[in-house]
């Protein structure tokens, strides 16, 4: 069972290896609490993965440090086993899933590893690696069901209650429950009165669903933009200590996460991954109780992959109603478009792209065409407004 001098040693351990993260006030993010960032995207290797990993190869035997390490992982457990492995002269085998990010995958070889990408998801990547480890002896660190794993991540726990020991809450993003595991275990007995709080994707709820049923829950499949956390089965040291020790756990959907990735970078000048801002969604979208409290969200991470974190941005101004494309039925005479677009300038919106269709069996009229506009806006209420004038307007706006 895991002991808090377990963490305390972890601590002791880390110490010049780890950074001791900063916790910043995010005044800037539309929430209705006091909210602060624990920035674990600033972390060496990019997340708190470095901590766990690190103190779990720390503590091995040198028996087993001399078959070397394997491990499985979405990217960031793989950076952290990798590093601490090279550090420690120690051979790295990571068994990553093909859909891995290629950022997280050549962060990982750069780091020392050896790589091995496995068709499927992260549980396709374990089992791989399973059947690697009894193939040829390796020691395998698990990347969050594991006592000195937890204990690892546990120490943000420990640093939190030291950079602000007023927090009254504390959001955690949840895959498959190390870091929530080790957090919440160390502020819990420190400090039972602090709320701890998890949040997955919806497109990957094992661990909600898994406290909402009782019993351990295997999902078919998973599917989010949050590819940290897509983990199909919690496990079995992490349910039960969620279960003792965390108050709830919800769910936020892509659209939110994304949502809160563009906020981040835009109004706290923070990069964090689909992973690391779960938390942050959820609070932004009041799915907790958490108004007028003191908050620290964790951002566990902030390796996003270039061309994800172009099409979240997309999909974050979409959500935030910040881009918006409207579809308009007109008679197709001269004028009609630059009517459209003085209606468009005189709201203050400005237009992307604009794509004009003849023959469209959307139109009501056999002289009719439809105008699908790409705009730019400033958020619902400016695009409510934007309908609202165009239809005074005599324009029939479809979308």
């Amino acid at each position: 069972m895991l002991d808090i001098s377990e963490i305390f040693n972890a601590a002791a351990v880390l110490k010049g290896v780890a950074r001791k993260t900063d916790i910043i006030p995010a005044n800037r993010l539309d929430t209705d609490c006091q909210l602060y960032l624990k920035t674990e995207n600033l972390q060496l290797t990019g997340s708190f993965k470095l901590r766990g990993a690190y103190y779990k190869i720390s503590q091995l035997t040198e028996e087993e440090k001399a078959r070397g390490v394997i491990a499985c992982s979405a990217g960031n457990h793989a950076q952290g086993v990798a590093l601490g492995a090279t550090h420690n002269g120690i051979k790295s085998l990571i068994c990553l899933p093909d859909g891995a990010p290629i950022s997280k995958v050549e962060a990982t070889k750069g780091y020392g590893a050896e790589v091995c990408l496995v068709p499927g998801v992260y549980d396709d990547a374990y089992a791989k690696a399973l059947e690697l480890k009894d193939q040829f002896g390796y020691t395998f660190v698990h990347p969050f069901d594991d006592e000195k794993v937890i204990a690892g991540q546990g120490t943000i726990g420990l640093e939190i209650l030291e950079q602000l020991p007023d927090v009254e809450a504390v959001v955690v993003p949840i895959g498959g429950g190390g870091l929530i595991s080790g957090v919440a275990f160390a502020i819990k007995t420190l400090r039972p009165d602090v709320k701890v709080y998890g949040v997955q994707a919806a497109g990957a709820p094992s661990m909600e669903q898994s406290l909402k049923k009782g019993e351990s829950i295997h999902l078919d499949s998973v599917s989010t933009i949050a590819d940290g956390i897509a983990v199909k089965q919690p496990g079995v040291n992490t349910l039960e200590l969620c279960r003792k020790y965390v108050d709830e756990v919800v769910t936020v959907t892509d659209d939110e996460t994304a949502a809160a990735i563009l906020a981040l970078m835009e109004r706290q000048k923070v990069v964090a991954e689909g992973a690391g801002a779960v938390g942050v969604a959820a609070v932004m979208f009041r799915k907790l109780p958490v108004e007028g409290k003191k908050v620290v969200c964790i951002v566990s991470g902030g390796n996003i992959d270039v061309n994800m974190l172009n099409r979240v941005v997309a999909r974050g101004l979409s959500k935030s109603g910040r881009h918006y494309t409207f579809i308009i039925d007109l008679f197709d005479k001269p004028g009609q478009l630059s009517s459209v677009l003085q209606t468009i300038a005189g709201e203050g919106a400005n237009v992307i792209s604009v794509t004009h269709e003849r023959a469209n069996s959307n139109s009501a009229d056999i002289n009719g065409c439809t105008i699908r506009l790409e705009l730019e806006t400033r958020d619902r209420d400016h695009i409510d407004s934007l309908r609202d004038t165009m239809t005074q307007a005599g324009f029939t706006v479809l979308n």
